[in-house]
């Protein structure tokens, strides 16, 4: 009789413990979901590197594309120069920095100094008023075209002829003279050095130019752009 009651005690005893109890479930769940997470966030860490290494190398390019469009450029203007108009009233002017009478679109800029202030952005406008002309462009001076999800080009528009630039990008020049011993310092644009012993001065146009571009890219919704390249190069 004992044996029975203890026979039935173990198979009950071995039944109960046949499942999970709800601790056992509830910490499963919890251990399962903090997983998942896990994995959900390193996927999302994953997508954001990725979006940016291929925005700071399409920042890399577009910086790189003004480089190319003005390697072949002289410092100032090939006709006018760089030089101080002192009209021998008050303290001279400095003509020829910046872009010069009739030049309003980028193929009219033929010296580095044209290029000062200006950006190329893909909400640029046509005219010079405002220092922001349409772009990004490449290393001819044109309009790079917008891609879209599929790899397709923009093709221009039927009447105008324009073209979608890509979206979100501006690519921002700076043109600075720098000190010749020192390209680390900005000097101004109307910068000369006065004769003084065996040195024979320095004019206001025989000052190394620094040269730099800035790409930012503003995302869509995004309400300010972002920096993700900046090329700097020196002009002798």
């Amino acid at each position: 009789m004992r044996t029975f009651r203890s026979s039935a005690r173990s198979a009950r005893r071995v039944r109960a413990r046949g499942g999970f109890t709800l601790i056992e479930a509830a910490l499963a769940t919890v251990i399962v979901g903090v997983g998942v997470v896990a994995m959900v966030e390193a996927q999302q860490s994953f997508i954001r590197s990725n979006l940016w290494s291929s925005h700071a190398a399409t920042g890399t390019f577009l910086a790189n594309e003004i480089r190319e469009l003005t390697r072949n450029l002289p410092k100032h203007d090939p006709v006018t120069g760089l030089f101080l108009d002192d009209p021998g009233i008050g303290a001279p002017t400095l003509v020829g920095w910046g872009p010069e009478e009739g030049e309003v679109l980028i193929e009219d800029f033929d010296d580095l100094d044209d290029f000062d202030g200006l950006s190329f952005s893909f909400v640029g406008t046509d005219g010079l008023a405002d220092l922001d002309l349409p772009g990004p462009v490449n290393a001819f001076g044109e309009v790079i075209p917008d891609i879209g999800p599929d790899g397709s080009i923009a093709e221009p528009d039927p009447e105008s002829g324009a073209v979608a630039p890509m979206s979100g990008w501006t690519q921002t020049v700076l043109v600075q003279k720098v000190s010749p011993f020192d390209t680390g310092t900005v000097v101004p644009d109307a910068q000369t050095e006065p004769a003084s012993g065996s040195f024979r001065g320095r004019d206001v146009d025989e000052y190394p130019l620094r040269v730099t571009v800035e790409v930012s890219y503003q995302a869509p919704f995004a309400t300010e752009s972002e920096v993700v390249a900046r090329v700097t190069w020196i002009v002798p």
